[in-house]
């Protein structure tokens, strides 16, 4: 098995493997000229393609982006992201239709060994120090909302139609539904037509 194919597997891995590390220079490539390119321009958007093969209609993603792979990321359709949106996928990330996130949120899939000594850089067989590293997919609903600062953690999966409020850090599953947010992040209530915004007149007017 190839340290990528364990990498997304959730497995224990090398990622100092020269495939890996030769996907994060390209990562890395294609980010500075996303980043630097003019907002909307033809440079801007076939580096975003190149950077996030597996998008749908519609990605806005405002710069900077920070991302370990890109490849590993999975965007549905009229998905946006303000200024400063890091994406550590070493593990898959789903993100579903309409999700719409603010600015400085994070997705973090890695994880790494909680004893010490199992977390000890060391070299492997080709003499380079690396250390040992695993992570856990990510899955967003459709329609979701994240207010500014959010993280996701590894492993977690938030339903559809959720809103998770600004500068929460989720560590657990979010149902459909549902507005959560704090450190850790915690269902408050469900979200129901009496969110509609006919019911808030004043902000109509």
């Amino acid at each position: 098995m190839r340290e990528y194919e364990k990498m997304i597997a959730g497995k224990i891995y090398d990622p100092a493997d020269p495939e890996l590390d030769n996907r994060r220079h390209e990562c890395d490539r294609l980010m500075r000229i996303f980043n630097n390119a003019p907002w909307g321009s033809k440079e801007a958007s076939d580096a975003l393609d190149a950077l996030f093969p597996d998008h749908g209609e519609g990605l806005v993603l405002r710069g900077p982006v920070s991302v370990d792979y890109g490849i590993n990321t999975h965007f549905g359709r009229y998905v946006y992201a303000n200024f400063n949106f890091l994406i550590l996928d070493t593990c898959p990330i789903y993100i579903g239709d309409e999700t719409f996130f603010g600015p400085n949120c994070a997705l973090y899939t890695p994880l790494h060994p909680m004893h010490p000594e199992d977390r000890a850089p060391y070299f492997n067989k080709d003499g380079n120090l690396t250390d040992k590293e695993y992570g856990a997919p990510i899955h967003i609903g459709k329609r979701c909302w994240f207010g500014g600062n959010a993280i996701v953690l590894p492993g977690v999966s938030i339903g559809d139609d959720c809103v998770i409020g600004a500068g929460s850090v989720v560590t657990h599953d979010i149902p459909s539904g549902s507005f959560a947010c704090g450190n850790p992040c915690l269902v408050k209530r469900k979200i129901t037509q009496a969110d509609r915004l006919e019911n808030y007149p004043h902000l109509l007017k």
